[in-house]
């Protein structure tokens, strides 16, 4: 899924991928520079008082500013709603957003925020997570075969 040790050219507010497993990544949005290093803000669950999910959410998470490489060595651009929405002006306003949200607590939940929903509304102002969609429509008719085997 993701490009190997790849180096795109980077613009803030560009959300980036970090692939994590076959079926999942983990996702941020380009933050820019500080000092020649490049920065990424994500929402996580890591180093919060809350180390074990719980039925998919973690009450203590939050939005972090890190250096790239310390989210991921592995990572591609991915503005994959750049067709359907436009994209928001990075320093008029996902710079001031992603400020606002490293100041305050977020609930992590993997189907309804995650670190997909959280990167797609800072940079669109909508939130959506393809990776969860993909997850529910393979789900979704195995449950219903089941229920309908039950009903008759």
């Amino acid at each position: 899924m993701g490009l190997k040790n790849s180096r795109p050219k980077l613009y803030p507010g560009d959300i980036i991928e970090f692939p994590r497993c076959k079926y999942f990544s983990h996702f941020g949005v380009y933050y820019g520079e500080r000092d020649g290093v490049p920065y990424v803000a994500h929402l996580t669950c890591r180093d919060s008082e809350t180390k074990i999910l719980l039925f998919g959410r973690a009450l203590n998470s939050s939005v972090k500013l890190e250096p790239l490489d310390v989210v991921g060595k592995k990572y591609k651009v991915n503005n994959y709603l750049d067709e359907k929405h436009p994209p928001r002006d990075f320093y008029s306003h996902i710079k001031s957003e992603i400020e606002e949200a490293m100041t305050k607590p977020i609930t992590f939940d993997i189907l309804f925020h995650n670190s997909e929903h959280q990167a797609t509304l800072l940079r669109y102002g909508v939130k959506k997570s393809e990776q969860i969609e993909k997850v529910y429509s393979k789900i979704v008719p195995t449950w219903r075969q089941a229920f309908e085997k039950k009903m008759f």
